[in-house]
């Protein structure tokens, strides 16, 4: 701040003498003139760079514990809290949620099926109703999702299938592995 204070006012006053009345070195102001930023500064502006490409390959959703994860993966040493402070300098932030589009939703209406087991779960014999679920497990490539098919009678799993996508897909292939597994046509009248 004081060197851009002198190299303002240059023209004006005398560099030692407003070198003497702010309490600084010319010898500092002319190594400040030939690099104004100090090595620090240069580094953050650096690794900024690297920050910004990193927060647009992942389409501007990640948030600086990730940025730090990606820099410490492309083999850069720094620490979260330095390139927390760089992201908040650089005006960088995670997405948080995701917006929807206004618009109509086109598609086709669900099916409603009619509830015949009306919370009977206890059944007299084997492959007479079977259930669905579905759930998701957290993983470190992230979420894997999970759809089971039971035989209430024997509690056993039947059929399953899992996707790390939610999708209708999931459901329909634990739903043929059950099919396939205990007999298809002779006992899926019990489905």
């Amino acid at each position: 701040m004081r060197y851009a204070f002198i190299a303002k006012h240059r023209d004006r006053f005398g560099v030692r003498a407003m070198c003497r009345c702010l309490a600084v070195q010319p010898s500092g102001f002319y190594a400040w003139q030939k690099s104004p930023l100090s090595r620090r500064a240069r580094e953050d502006a650096r690794q900024t760079d690297l920050i910004r490409k990193a927060w647009n390959d992942s389409g501007k959703v990640y948030g600086y514990r990730k940025l730090h994860d990606d820099l410490l993966d492309h083999g850069e040493t720094c620490c979260p809290n330095r390139v927390a402070r760089l992201t908040r300098l650089a005006g960088i932030r995670a997405q948080v949620g995701y917006k929807r589009r206004p618009g109509s939703y086109d598609g086709k209406p669900s099916l409603a099926v009619d509830n015949t087991l009306d919370r009977q779960f206890d059944v007299a014999a084997p492959d007479r109703a079977w259930v669905t679920d579905i759930t998701y497990i957290r993983t470190l490539e992230g979420f894997a999702y999970l759809a089971v098919v039971v035989d209430l009678y024997s509690r056993r799993v039947v059929g399953w299938s899992m996707q790390s996508r939610q999708t209708t897909d999931v459901v329909l292939q634990a739903l043929h592995m059950a099919v396939w597994r205990y007999g298809g046509a002779s006992r899926s009248s019990g489905c």
